[in-house]
C-alpha cells in the first residue's frame, strides 16, 4: 500500500490513466480526504503543471457545490492534492444500483446546474462534466462537482486537431467543438453539451452515442443526432427530452446561452410534475447571454472549399496529392484548412 507522510492510506478509490486516488486520514487532525496523486515516479512537467492549475483553480473556488481543495503537497518527485472526502457516491456508480424517478432526476438536474452556474461566474469552464465526476452524499442529499483536472480560466480556447485518444475529457460526452474538428473555438457552453450527455444517461441508462470506435463515436458527437430521451423511455416526458436535447445541440449557439435559462426550463418542469401534469415547454423563454460572441462562421470561401474536398475525395480513392493554400498573414489560410476538419472527419 503507497504510504504518504501524514496521512493514514484508507484504501485506493479509482484509478485513470495519470493519477490514482486514494481515500485517507490526516493523522494529526483525523480528518477524512481524498488523496489524488501522478502514477509516474518521475511525471512530466506538463504533468506537474495541470496539477498546479488544479489547485490553484479550486482554492479560488468557494462554492458549496464544489469539491475543496485542502492543499498541495511534494511527495518523492511526484505532487499530491488532498481533497475534502464528501462521503458520497459519484452518480455514475449509483446509475448502477438505481433507477432514477423524472422527479429526482430534475431534482438534480437543479442542483448541477446552480453549481455549473457559479462556476462559470467565476469565469471556470469545468471541460470534463460527466456523471463520474458529480459526487451525490444521500444522507445530506448535497452534490458535488469534482476533478478539475483539465478546466481552465480562459473564456474561449482553440481545440487543436489530436487523435480522438489523446483529446482532453471524456470522449463520450465532449462537445463537437472541444474535439477540435469544428474549426469553432470552444468557451463554457461546451460544459452545457457534456451536462446534456449526462442528463442524457442519467434518465435513460444509455449513452448519446454508443460505440467502441473512437473516431466513429467523434463523428457521431460531429454530425448525428442521438435518439431522442422520450423515445427511449417512455416515461420521460416530452419537456425533458425536449431539454436535453436542446443542451445536446452541434453548435453552441442552438444550446442554451445561460445556466438561468436552463434551470427556468427545469424549475417550469418540476412545477409541472408536482402538479401531475407536465405539458410541453417553449424552451428558453428566459435564456438570456450577456456575452458577446462574433459569428465564427466562415463567409466566402465556398470555392475555395470545395477544392479542398474534392482534392481529398481523389486522394482517398487514387493516390496522395500535394495543395498549396497561399496567401499574406492574416487572410485566413489556417482557418480555411481547419474548416474542412469536420466534413472530413464525417466521411471518416
Amino acid at each position: 500500500m503507497m504510504t504518504i507522510p501524514n496521512y493514514q492510506i484508507i484504501n485506493q478509490i479509482n484509478e485513470s490513466a495519470d493519477s490514482i486516488i486514494y481515500r485517507g486520514v490526516g493523522k494529526e487532525d483525523n480528518r477524512s480526504v481524498i488523496l489524488k496523486m501522478l502514477k509516474d515516479d518521475y511525471p512530466s512537467p506538463a504533468a506537474l503543471a495541470h496539477y498546479q492549475q488544479e489547485y490553484d483553480i479550486l482554492r479560488h473556488l468557494d462554492i458549496a457545490g464544489v469539491v475543496k481543495v485542502y492543499g498541495l503537497e511534494k511527495h518523492d518527485n511526484t505532487l499530491v492534492i488532498i481533497f475534502e472526502d464528501v462521503g458520497g457516491e459519484s452518480l455514475k456508480h449509483l446509475m448502477t444500483v438505481r433507477q432514477f424517478t423524472v422527479k429526482a432526476f430534475v431534482s438534480f438536474a437543479i442542483q448541477v446546474t446552480d453549481i455549473l452556474a457559479e462556476i462559470h461566474a467565476a469565469h471556470v469552464i469545468h471541460k470534463d462534466i460527466n456523471p463520474g465526476n458529480i459526487v451525490w452524499n444521500e444522507s445530506t442529499g448535497q452534490l458535488k462537482i469534482i476533478d478539475f483536472g483539465i478546466s481552465t480560466l480562459l473564456h474561449r480556447e482553440n481545440p487543436t486537431l489530436k487523435n480522438p485518444n489523446q483529446l482532453e475529457g471524456t470522449l463520450t460526452y465532449i462537445s463537437p467543438e472541444q474535439t477540435g474538428r469544428m474549426n469553432r473555438a470552444m468557451d463554457y457552453r461546451t460544459d452545457f453539451y457534456a451536462l446534456g450527455a449526462t442528463f442524457y444517461e442519467l434518465l435513460t441508462h444509455h449513452l448519446p452515442f454508443e460505440t467502441e470506435d473512437m473516431m466513429e463515436l467523434v463523428h457521431c458527437h460531429l454530425a448525428k443526432q442521438p435518439v431522442e430521451p422520450h423515445r427511449l423511455n417512455p416515461d420521460i416526458p416530452l419537456a425533458v427530452s425536449d431539454i436535453i436535447m436542446k443542451l445536446l445541440a452541434k453548435t453552441a449557439e442552438e444550446r442554451y446561452q445561460s445556466a438561468y435559462g436552463l434551470k427556468a426550463d427545469l424549475q417550469a418542469c418540476e412545477v409541472g410534475l408536482k402538479q401531475g401534469q407536465l405539458e410541453p415547454l417553449t424552451l428558453g423563454t428566459q435564456d438570456f447571454c450577456d456575452k458577446f460572441f462574433v459569428p465564427q462562421k466562415l463567409y466566402g470561401r465556398e470555392k475555395e472549399i470545395d477544392r479542398l474536398l474534392a482534392a481529398f475525395d481523389r486522394a482517398s480513392q487514387q493516390r496522395s496529392e500535394l495543395m498549396l493554400v497561399a496567401g499574406y498573414s492574416g487572410i485566413g489560410k489556417s482557418v480555411l484548412v481547419q474548416e474542412i476538419y469536420k466534413p472530413i472527419t464525417e466521411k471518416r
